[in-house]
C-alpha cells in the first residue's frame, strides 16, 4: 500500500509550497510542476484559485515521522 503523505515541506519552498508537495507527491521535478502550474493560471485563471485553496488545505509538515513509519524501519 502507498503511504505517501501530501504534506507542505518548510524547506524549499517559494511561496507557499504547494508546488513542491505535488512534485514531492509524484517524485517529479518540482520546476515542471511550477512552470506546468504558471502555464495553466495564464490560460486558466481557475488555477489561481486552485493554488489558494490547496495552501490552505494540504496541510504544512512538521518534520515528525510518522507511527506506521517508525514501526516499518
Amino acid at each position: 500500500m502507498n503511504d505517501k503523505k501530501l504534506k507542505r515541506p518548510k524547506e524549499g519552498r517559494k511561496i507557499s509550497g504547494v508546488c513542491l508537495a505535488v512534485a514531492n507527491y509524484f517524485n517529479i521535478d518540482v520546476t515542471i510542476v511550477r512552470i506546468a502550474w504558471v502555464l495553466l493560471t495564464l490560460f486558466y485563471g481557475l488555477f489561481l484559485i486552485l493554488y489558494i485553496a490547496c495552501a490552505f488545505i494540504i496541510p504544512e509538515d512538521d518534520g515528525t515521522i510518522d507511527a506506521k513509519y517508525k514501526e516499518k524501519n
